[in-house]
């Protein structure tokens, strides 16, 4: 892989996290001085999930089945900027539900192509996708702090500016990365996919990934709402948020060895252990600083190792003509499933029980997934058919 393919990707995944590390953590706050409530909030945060749970598997289906994902994930940057353009305009519920519909539509399609597209790049060196993806939690370190700097001294809605500011530079780098080598493969039938999702390692592998973005709902909708009510500034919420994403920088250039010398199973029963634990720790014990700074610290696990070990089954268990779909699959159902059940039933709970019992039941998420690989990827192993009798890292 060339250097310039490297800053390339390198720089798309810079922009892309840094929208969501200005999004994630101070969009809800800018919501909440519109007097939305908390289910509103949850109801509009959603919606990104929402987008996320059939968008990314038609967008991977239109690219495996076209050859043309690049094409896509520069009309999806575009697409983006247009939707998001139009919060400067709207403040009612149902016209801005529209618009977080459109955004997250269009901005869904192209995180899972842009990892197939890396992992062409990458050939035989995806233990290098570390590498180039832990660039992406630099952006998010660089805006989250930025912008909770910035709203320090400016009213909250100039996160208007800074997310539409960010959005116009992953269309600038969608624009400058280049097709991986050689040609795409063909798009395979879509029964030899469902013979794939059906295998029980895989089926298995898919439900964990539901519960673990839905134990991670609470976290990405009221975290930063969770602190404000503890008595942080927008400062001190952005330097925690940021201290999550450094743990994650820190997994992430090691993760590579962590592959290499551990299984597929082992690394996600220790992310789920960790999650089970962090979320209780956030909700009960908020009030300790100290505690709070170790549960941002588990996000190197709950996140950054389940992350980089899930993007590394799917290039090992889907073969290359299927890899498009099958990292759509995993970010429709993680990020839009899980994470949509995650959100929407944490909004409904927040107002009415509050944060101990909302971060209970991200525990409890947690603890469903632990249970779903201890059992279920216990004795499977990959089917030698997926790559080639290739599988650098088997299930047990």
């Amino acid at each position: 892989m060339s250097d310039s393919s490297h800053g390339r990707l390198a720089g798309y995944y810079f922009f892309y996290f840094a929208f969501i590390g200005a999004f994630s953590p101070y969009f809800a706050l800018y919501l909440q001085s519109l007097s939305f409530s908390a289910w509103d909030i949850g109801l509009l945060m959603s919606q990104m999930q929402l987008m996320r749970l059939l968008g990314p598997y038609v967008w991977g289906w239109l690219a495996d089945h076209f050859g043309r994902r690049l094409l896509i994930v520069r009309l999806a940057a575009m697409a983006s900027l247009a939707g998001f353009s139009s919060f400067f305009f709207l403040h009612e519920l149902n016209g801005m539900l529209v618009a977080m519909a459109i955004l997250a539509f269009f901005w869904s399609a192209a995180l899972p192509l842009v990892e197939a597209l890396t992992f062409d790049h990458l050939r035989e060196s995806t233990g290098s996708y570390s590498r180039i993806r832990v660039w992406g939690s630099v952006g998010f370190v660089v805006a989250v702090l930025a912008t909770g700097a910035a709203l320090e001294f400016v009213a909250v809605s100039g996160i208007l500016w800074v997310c539409w500011l960010i959005l116009l530079g992953i269309l600038a780098c969608a624009i400058l990365i280049q097709d991986g080598y050689g040609a795409q493969p063909a798009c395979g039938r879509a029964g030899a996919i469902l013979a794939i999702v059906r295998q029980k390692h895989v089926a298995a592998f898919f439900v964990a990934c539901f519960a673990m973005s839905a134990a991670h709902g609470a976290l990405y909708v009221f975290y930063s709402i969770h602190l404000a009510e503890l008595g942080f500034g927008k400062a001190a919420v952005g330097a925690f948020w940021t201290l999550g994403v450094l743990s994650e920088i820190a997994i992430f250039m090691v993760m590579a060895r962590l592959l290499q010398n551990h299984t597929f199973r082992t690394l996600m029963i220790m992310a789920f252990a960790v999650a089970f634990v962090r979320f209780l720790v956030i909700g009960w014990a908020g009030a300790a600083v100290v505690m709070l700074v170790l549960a941002q610290l588990m996000h190197a696990m709950t996140f950054g190792v389940f992350h980089a070990t899930s993007v590394a089954v799917v290039n090992a268990w889907f073969p290359e003509r299927y890899r498009g779909r099958g990292q759509a699959l995993y970010s429709s159902i993680s990020f839009g499933a899980g994470g949509l059940l995650g959100g929407l039933v944490s909004g409904w709970m927040w107002d009415r029980v509050g944060a101990g019992w909302t971060y209970t039941l991200s525990s409890a998420f947690a603890l469903f997934g632990l249970w779903v690989v201890w059992f279920s990827m216990r004795m499977d192993a990959p089917a030698e058919a997926l790559d080639s009798g290739k599988n650098r890292n088997p299930v047990t």
